[in-house]
């Protein structure tokens, strides 16, 4: 009886079969002079969710464990504690199901704490195509290790009261210097770097002239050998940076805090920012606001995607729940409602197109948009050793007079990353 209850636990839809085969198990027990057994415990799915969103992960796991009859119980946890802490965690205490970030994928894949999922097709059609690649992981074949719920991306903010919404790379760069020269402290592009540079803002421009992080093997999945931080094409376009930072275009002097500031105080008419700024364009209602893509240079001016979503954990089958956890990934935590509830939340762009389809803040639906063709942030652990030395070529090579030629500066980086890659 207790395995019966198990199996049907994990199998998520039969707990009511169980327990009236239960009954009748003990009313034989009865009559043939037995005592009844004690009752197993009934077993408890945990997920853990990043503390932004536990309201609406428990919304929907409430909803799936009515119909299921495993029970679930959604604990919240601090985001960035959360890949260490899989690793750690006493088994009974450890979730079955976790949110996580797509960068972790491979690092999860590998060390076997995370499972790959098959998903039907008409689940996976609901998704585009980089949501999935995000949490894809493989050395040979790419197997799928999460569910995606939410996207990030960064876009241009533009102004419309001070400029018109640039539809080519020539408009824009025309546009923002003339909004230079106006004033005395104005800023032709607001996008942040410092000292030490912010390889993540200024990766639509390092996409649009031609730079990519890694590669894809034959199977379709991350090369780390395959490093484009300075390929030929960036090369060949690396002039243009050049001009960029003799122009004043872009500035490594310009921080996050200046950035925003000159924006909101209508010293800047464009700014690179993310969805994470929407608050402070709301409390500015005087500023006309377009949020597009980046336009094109030699290339598409794509931004990086953070993706997060579910994955299940090993734990889930040591617990007796992988069949469940499962179901509850690919069928509950896919929904329309779900995916919009959870990334909602969050203030990030629901993951799925149909929920993405019924997003009202009109400025989180404009971020998703710029977020179009835009490519996952690589989920590879050697990405680590990436950010230092292509955010400090930006800075280098956009400082002003003392700055660095863009060829050298981004060979440099090419040349220190792939040393450290090994």
């Amino acid at each position: 009886m207790i395995a019966g209850q198990a199996r049907g636990a994990t199998r998520g839809l039969r707990a009511r079969r169980w327990s009236l085969a239960g009954a009748a198990a003990a009313c034989l027990c009865a009559l043939v002079g037995a005592a009844p057994a004690t009752p197993a415990p009934v077993p408890t799915l945990t997920i853990w969710a990043d503390q932004k969103s536990v309201s609406a992960v428990t919304k929907v796991a409430a909803e799936w464990s009515a119909s299921s009859g495993v029970a679930v119980t959604v604990v919240p946890k601090s985001f960035g504690s959360i890949q260490d802490d899989l690793a750690t965690a006493p088994g009974p205490e450890a979730p079955d199901v976790t949110v996580a970030a797509n960068a972790w994928t491979a690092a999860l894949a590998t060390s076997g704490l995370a499972v790959a999922l098959s998903p039907p097709k008409p689940v996976s059609a609901q998704f585009p195509t980089a949501t999935l690649d995000a949490f894809s992981y493989g050395p040979g074949t790419k197997r799928l290790y999460g569910i995606p719920v939410s996207v990030e991306n960064i876009a241009l903010v533009v102004n419309t009261k001070l400029v018109k919404v640039p539809k080519t790379w020539s408009q824009l760069e025309k546009s923002a210097l003339a909004f230079k020269k106006k004033h005395k402290g104005n800023l032709a592009l607001a996008v942040q770097q410092g000292a030490s540079g912010d390889g993540y803002h200024m990766y639509p421009f390092f996409a649009g002239l031609g730079g990519y992080v890694f590669g894809t093997n034959a199977a379709g999945t991350l090369d780390p050998s395959d490093l484009g931080v300075a390929n030929k094409a960036f090369l060949r376009n690396s002039p243009l940076v050049d001009r960029w930072n003799r122009l004043g275009l872009i500035s490594a002097r310009v921080d996050a805090g200046r950035a925003q500031s000159a924006f909101l105080g209508g010293r800047a008419a464009f700014w690179v920012t993310g969805p994470w700024s929407i608050a402070n364009l709301e409390k500015h209602p005087e500023l006309r606001v377009r949020i597009v893509q980046v336009p094109p240079i030699a290339k598409a001016s794509v931004p990086l995607l953070g993706v997060q979503g579910y994955m299940v954990t090993k734990y889930a089958a040591v617990h007796g729940l992988d069949a469940a956890a499962k179901d509850l990934v690919t069928n509950a935590l896919v929904g329309t409602a779900a995916q919009e509830g959870v990334a909602a939340v969050s203030g990030r762009y629901p993951a799925s197109e149909q929920a993405a389809n019924r997003v009202k803040n009109r400025y989180l639906a404009q971020f998703g948009r710029a977020g179009e063709g835009g490519v996952p942030w690589p989920n590879i652990p050697q990405m680590e050793n990436v950010w230092p030395d292509l955010s400090a070529a930006w800075a280098k090579s956009t400082r002003g007079p003392s700055a660095v030629k863009a060829a050298a500066a981004f060979r440099a980086a090419a040349r220190s990353i792939a040393a450290k890659i090994g």
